[in-house]
Order: structure tokens, then sequence, then C-alpha cells
């Protein structure tokens, strides 16, 4: 469903992003983990095009996101970091907003929207402006608007950054929910990510990845079977 291939990206003489490469199936949740400063968001913004690449491509359900943009960004669905949105728009009449840019009108739109309030644990939001909202509930608000096209490919930038436990779980069942049926990445640094949802995780440092594989094949990497003790190894070189 997402094949990366070979991104570089250069701001100037500093290399971000320096010739990254995998892929991710359908049923796959893959933690795409790193330190601050790794590369993962600039990945994440090449991956969806909203940054192009100095070099190399990602290939979303068949279409380039350089050769066919359209097409691959139909099959994505984004959550950036700091869920952006309309603060002032009520939930319901933001994801209307979101669902009508996506192409749904009319019925199809009714219908769209109320899957999906119920889908992200809005029912009880649906008519606040999203200013009024805790953040747990911006950010599943955010979460439904990546999903209301029912994307083959979820991608998602730090999910669960600054969410209390409470938040934390509801966003990481919906993931677990809907895992079966998409191909699913989640940057983030947070290691317990991995534990709660992921089947598999790249460790990513200095722009190049260090690790690929399932959690339990990350834990073999040290004696200690701890994934942070694996995870600072992975990274700490780079941080120094």
């Amino acid at each position: 469903m997402l094949e990366v291939k070979d991104l570089k990206k250069d701001f100037g003489s500093f290399h971000a992003v320096k010739g990254i490469s995998f892929s991710v199936k359908k049923g796959e949740v893959l933690g795409f983990l790193g330190p601050n400063g790794a590369g993962k968001s600039t990945t994440m913004r090449m991956i969806t095009g909203f940054l192009p690449p100095t070099s190399g491509t990602a290939v979303i359900c068949g279409h380039d996101i350089q050769q066919d943009p359209v097409g691959a960004k139909s099959c994505i669905g984004y959550l950036p970091e700091a869920a952006p949105s309309y603060r002032a728009m009520k939930v319901r009449e933001f994801l209307e907003f979101i669902g009508s840019v996506r192409g749904f009108s009319g019925k199809a739109l009714k219908e769209k929207v109320d899957a999906v309030i119920e889908k992200a644990r809005l029912t009880g939001v649906a008519s606040q402006t999203i200013e009024t909202l805790s953040k747990g509930y911006r950010q599943r608000t955010c979460f439904a608007q990546a999903i209301i096209h029912d994307p083959a490919v979820l991608i998602m930038d730090e999910p669960t950054d600054g969410l209390d436990p409470n938040q934390k779980f509801t966003v990481r069942e919906m993931i677990r929910e809907m895992a079966a049926e998409k191909a699913i990445i989640i940057s983030t640094h947070i290691l317990e990510e991995v534990d709660a949802v992921c089947t598999r995780a790249i460790v990513i440092a200095g722009g190049e990845i260090k690790a690929d594989g399932t959690p339990a094949k990350l834990r073999a990497m040290d004696p200690s079977g701890k994934l942070d003790v694996v995870f600072r190894k992975l990274t700490m070189k780079e941080e120094a």
C-alpha cells in the first residue's frame, strides 16, 4: 500500500533525511521512532506531498506522490503534529467542510460525517466550537477529518503527544479499531506507543534508519530486553 524509495531531503548543506526506504502493508501499524530532530516529521511531510524531496519518492496505492500527487493524496489520511483546524468552527461544521473538500455532498456527506463523529467519540461535543474543546477532543476532531474519506493509508505525526493517559487510551483504541483495514504509520518519540499499538517499528536517527523490525526483534538487540535501552544505544551517538 505504501512504498518509500530512497527519500532524501537537504536544507542547504544540512542533510535532514539521508536516503530512507521502507514499505508498509495493509494491516501493519508502523511506529516511526526517533529523538527530536531525527527527521521523522520531514519524512512524513515528503510522503504526504507537503514537502518536495531532494531525491527519491513515495508510492501510495500505486500512485507516485510526485508524478500523481492528487491520486496519491486521495489514498492518504494525514494527521499532522499539533492537529491544525479552524477553531471558530463547530466540530460538525468543520467535518462537513472537510468532507465537501474531499468531494462528498448531500446524503453521502451527512453519512460520512455521522460515521466519523461516532468513530472518533465526538457525539457529545459535535455542536461545540473547536476552540472550546480540550486538547484531547481537538486531537480527535482532527483524527476524524483525516479518516472521513476512509483512506487506505493513515499517517499520524505525534498523535498522542501532550495528551493525558485517558485521552491517549482513547486515541490508541481508535487506531487499533482501524488497523486491520489500513496501512498505518505513527511518527513518535514516545516509546510506549510501540507496545500500545504497533506491529512493527523503525528507529531513525540523524536522518537514517538504524533498525527495522517487530517490537520483539528490537528488544532482542540488547540483553536487557528493554526497548528504551535499545533506543538509546541506537540514537545516543547521534545525539552526542
